[in-house]
């Protein structure tokens, strides 16, 4: 079979509003918060809860702080020498959305990729940092990757894992790659109707087989 994607007048690729929670295995309660927003594309953060500098990372990575206030926050929180490694790794993504919404995207990456040399097994890390290349624009191969490794460590909401995957496959110009992804998407959160929406675009042409 065949899948194409058509575009109607009225629709657009892949808008999205998500927030994702997250909770880590830990003495200290954590709660990682996956934002993934698009703007033309998509973007991304995680935040986490904790407390002092921790937390005033967290406010400011969701509530859209001022972004020199809200960097002065995180970057305090991570000069904390007692800061543990999982909440340095949800801290320095933290750091990466606020520097995105500055725009300052190579800082971004660089805070992704420190998370995930302190958790190369946090799966949202690499989301995380696959989203933000889908923001980047003309990297879509690199967002595949990252966003496939994130999926094969079994993130704790995949249904955002895929539909990003989605969107990273019609950049390519993958459309079987990007409804399948999709489909997934909607399997995987029937309650989430964007996926839904998304399918909602694609045509698939089913060919002849021998007995037909």
């Amino acid at each position: 079979e065949r899948v194409t994607e058509h575009l109607a007048p009225d629709r657009k690729r892949a808008p999205l509003l998500r927030y994702i929670r997250i909770n880590l295995p830990r003495t200290t309660r954590l709660l990682l918060l996956l934002v993934i927003t698009v703007i033309g594309m998509a973007s991304a953060a995680v935040a986490v809860i904790g407390s002092g500098y921790a937390r005033n990372c967290f406010d400011a990575a969701t509530q859209k702080r001022p972004l020199r206030e809200a960097l002065r926050l995180c970057d305090s929180a991570l000069l904390d020498d007692a800061l543990a490694e999982n909440d340095r790794a949800a801290t320095l993504v933290n750091r990466g959305i606020i520097n995105m919404q500055a725009r300052k995207f190579d800082a971004a990456l660089a805070d992704y990729d420190a998370a995930i040399k302190l958790t190369p097994d946090a799966a949202e890390a690499w989301i995380n940092k696959g989203i933000a290349l889908v923001q980047i624009g003309n990297r879509d191969d690199e967002a595949v990757m990252l966003l496939t490794q994130g999926i094969a460590r079994n993130p704790k909401q995949p249904a955002v894992a895929y539909y990003s995957r989605a969107i990273a496959y019609e950049g390519l110009g993958r459309s079987r790659q990007a409804y399948e992804d999709y489909s997934r998407a909607a399997q995987l959160d029937p309650e989430w109707t964007e996926p839904a929406e998304q399918l909602q675009r694609f045509k698939v042409v089913r060919g002849k087989t021998l007995s037909g």
